[in-house]
């Protein structure tokens, strides 16, 4: 595999967005009528599954498909599962939506846990707290995490999601992470926060990473390689390097769960409307994300994008009715009149892609092999799995080539390549 320099020939255009200071409390999404909770796990026509439609559920009671599913979800509320299907990812993977409705009358009807600090109890409990808490990646007994990296540091543009969770409660991002200090025996956490944000926030003894305000700074593969003296290596994620990053609202979650002795599920999310307005929301995990568009008045028409993530690595979703899920850190709508066309004109060789690309990566003669499916050689050849996924060429691309979609789409294809092999 050909080894290449981590340093860009030029530096990124591109710089992120800081919290405001007047840090205005997020607008409560009430309970609509039916949650929708995505499982990831395929419906087996063989087996009988655990729960049936008409099946009552108690609030943070845990949903699994058969008794050796090692997936599962939490109830968000106390309620009856109104059905449950198969639905498909941006990727074609099948997996299962389990929708619930909610009964205002057992409104308390909770499981109640007794936490403990370990990484057992935490795996097998609180996977689907908000902020997605990496518990599975900690809890595998093949994998050697020795640094914990808080996000603070939004790693998109537009989005200050992480930064106000920081800011609004510093206090429950320290006590989470004296919790998760005593699961995993871990002394070496940080968190990152960009290196302009106007915060008094404290947090005690865990050493602040201050990241730039350059796009992509705030990315692991940066982090690490800026922060941390450690350079991803290709193929590599970084819970296989020893490094595990986690949002800070996960650690939030966590200190909540142990105060109240039951999961929580209000979920902080940015929205960016077609006019651009930013709103600061939170929503229960599983609310569609039409409820929450009525709530701003904003109308969804036809062919209208609805983008998950941020403009960079974000991706599309087809209908308003996706549910927000623990990950859910921002969305964007997108007018029609205003989505940039791409187009199938080939590559001008322009070399901008080359230029602002943080790995060096020749991406301009790489997309050549991935417009022609041949995955290996991409990867063998021009570095397909060096690739950071910061987007900043596809931004920079004068054909307008879906560059960034075309390297997740390579990435996943060589994978499911390795596997079957």
């Amino acid at each position: 595999m050909i080894k290449r320099s981590f340093f860009a020939l030029s530096q990124p255009r591109l710089t992120y967005d800081l919290l405001n200071p007047d840090l205005d409390a997020p607008e409560t999404i009430p309970v609509p009528a039916s949650l929708t909770l995505l499982l990831a796990e395929q419906i087996d026509s063989t087996k009988s599954a655990l729960f049936k439609t008409g099946d009552a559920v108690k609030r943070g009671e845990q949903l699994k498909l058969y008794d050796d599913s090692s997936a599962y979800v939490l109830s968000p509320v106390a309620g009856t599962i109104s059905g449950f299907d198969s639905y498909s990812d941006d990727f074609g993977n099948t997996a299962t939506y389990i929708l619930i409705k909610p009964d205002p009358a057992r409104g308390d009807d909770a499981v109640e846990l007794t936490p403990e600090k370990n990484l057992e109890f935490a795996d097998a409990h609180l996977r689907h707290l908000p902020g997605a808490p990496p518990f599975a990646v900690m809890a595998d007994e093949n994998t050697t995490i020795k640094t914990i990296v808080i996000t603070g540091a939004d790693t998109d543009i537009l989005s200050d999601t992480c930064q106000y969770v920081c800011t609004a409660y510093a206090d429950e991002v320290v006590e989470g992470a004296g919790i998760l200090k005593q699961m995993t025996q871990i002394s070496k956490i940080f968190i990152t926060l960009p290196e302009d944000l106007d915060t008094q926030a404290s947090f005690g003894a865990i050493q602040t990473l201050k990241t730039s305000s350059t796009y992509p700074a705030a990315l692991p593969a940066m982090v690490m390689k800026d922060h941390l003296g450690t350079l991803p290596l290709p193929g590599r994620t970084p819970e296989d390097m020893g490094v595990c990053f986690m949002r800070a609202e996960a650690l939030v979650s966590l200190a909540r769960v142990f105060k109240a002795g039951q999961p929580v599920f209000e979920k902080v999310l940015t929205l960016i409307d077609k006019s651009g307005t930013q709103h600061r929301l939170s929503a229960t995990i599983g609310t569609p994300l039409s409820k929450i568009f009525t709530r701003v008045n904003e109308h969804i028409n036809d062919q209208d994008r609805i983008i998950i993530g941020g403009p960079m690595r974000g991706f599309a979703t087809y209908t308003p009715h996706h549910p927000v899920v623990p990950d859910m850190d921002m969305v964007i709508v997108q007018d029609r009149e205003t989505i940039p066309e791409l187009s199938n004109t080939p590559c001008v060789n322009c070399g901008e892609c080359i230029r602002i690309c943080p790995a060096n990566i020749p991406v301009n003669l790489l997309v050549r092999y991935l417009e022609a499916d041949q995955y290996e050689e991409a990867a063998d050849k021009f570095d397909l799995e060096s690739c950071i996924e910061c987007g900043l060429c596809a931004f920079v691309c004068k054909a307008r080539i879906p560059l960034y979609q075309y390297i997740r789409l390579g990435k996943h294809e060589l994978m499911t390549l390795r596997a079957d092999a």
